[in-house]
């Protein structure tokens, strides 16, 4: 008789812990993030992570969403890989109650997933990813949502650089990839549009080079007063630290896009860095206002979070205050649709309205024409300070 009693508590206790299991589950509201952790020197993937953590922190101990669930992050590593992305994405989708994924920097990854996120219905949000076409992907509707730079307005504001430098001739160093190909097409229509601008040449190089000094020197002896950089940490650092070894009157001004800011720039490139003329295109710096409210309770968060003490120790800032406020416009949209339906959630980003960001005021961040949360406006050139901190380059 014990034996039977014991048997049937044993069960009780089981049956009420799957109980409990499966409602804390459904009180749950997850969020994907398919990033780069695995890319040896990738500081984005980190930066976007933290972006979106410290958004949850706040949303959750403001009660979280529709009516008292709690939002939560689970991430996949895809190592700079399409394929992983690719399998990642469905990975995520998978996961009962996830309503979206962010994706990271890499845009052949999140190319190959665009696909994938329109045959599943999951809405993508890219707060890195800069190719023109994640967003203008022919489909309808379209699941893929921007709160980040787009190549096209990258070139443009990296081209007005150069020409307030006295650069009218300018060469392009650029990668054999997808990102490297919607770059260089962006540089083609700019000059096509403005031809007080010369490209005079063009330099294609693949990823892990162990050298860009030979195609350096082709486009200063094709003429070019300055160089446009389309690279990551690994190659911009390597450029850099070549440029700097040569005779100060042969080292052109390097205006680069972002993704040079998406590892440890300074801590890669060294004091080369200092010995070069180089700018890199923003779309926001915590310097602009760093003793703003709103920025001090970010800091406040990161430090609790992830030991962060100031505002100069954060890596890849754009990645961290785009996901950020991508975080908080989900969240009010998943309100909006007043559930975890993808569907609803995707139809509901587009009517978020009246949102006070970090990096700026949104009165309407998407709309069914525009799934761009930036404008052409929100994009300036910036410089590495002598800390390693990024800051904006005013016009004089």
């Amino acid at each position: 008789m014990k034996k039977t009693v014991s048997i049937l508590i044993t069960v009780m206790l089981a049956c009420f812990c799957i109980l409990n299991i499966s409602f804390a589950a459904d009180n749950i509201i997850y969020i994907g993030l398919d990033a780069e952790f695995g890319h040896a020197t990738s500081t984005s993937d980190d930066a976007i992570k933290r972006g979106i953590l410290i958004a949850i922190d706040e949303i959750n101990r403001a009660g979280g969403v529709l009516g008292g669930k709690k939002l939560e992050l689970i991430e996949k590593d895809n190592r700079s890989v399409p394929a992983r992305g690719v399998q990642n994405t469905k990975d995520l989708a998978d996961v009962k109650n996830l309503v979206a994924v962010f994706c990271g920097k890499f845009t052949p990854v999140v190319l190959e997933t665009i696909p994938v996120i329109h045959q599943i219905g999951l809405p993508l949000l890219d707060p890195w990813a800069a190719h023109d076409k994640i967003i203008d992907n022919g489909y309808s509707p379209n699941y893929a949502f921007r709160l980040g730079l787009r190549d096209s307005w990258a070139i443009a504001a990296m081209m007005r650089h150069a020409e307030k430098k006295g650069a009218k001739r300018v060469g392009m160093l650029t990668p054999i990839t997808s990102w490297g190909r919607g770059n260089h097409e962006a540089a083609q229509k700019y000059a096509a549009a403005n031809p007080q601008i010369t490209i005079t040449n063009v330099q294609w190089y693949s990823w892990g080079e162990k050298t860009l000094i030979d195609k350096y020197n082709a486009l200063r002896k094709s003429g070019a007063e300055a160089v446009i950089l389309i690279a990551n940490e690994g190659e911009g650092s390597l450029l850099v630290r070549e440029v700097a070894s040569l005779p100060e009157k042969e080292r052109l001004p390097i205006i680069s896009h972002w993704g040079i800011s998406g590892g440890d720039f300074p801590a890669l490139t060294g004091t080369a860095l200092q010995k070069v003329d180089f700018s890199v295109v923003q779309t926001y710096s915590f310097f602009d206002a760093p003793e703003s409210e709103k920025v001090k309770k970010i800091l406040s968060i990161a430090k609790r979070l992830f030991n962060i003490k100031e505002l100069k120790d954060i890596k890849s800032p754009v990645g961290l205050a785009h996901a950020y406020d991508l975080t908080h416009i989900l969240a009010r949209a998943i309100n909006i649709a007043g559930s975890g339906d993808r569907k609803a959630v995707r139809n509901a980003i587009e009517q978020v309205k009246d949102y006070d960001g970090l990096i700026k005021f949104y009165k309407q961040p998407f709309t069914d024409a525009r799934h761009e949360a930036l404008s052409p406006d929100d994009v300036f050139m910036a410089k590495f300070r002598a800390d390693g901190a990024i800051i904006r380059i005013y016009d004089r």
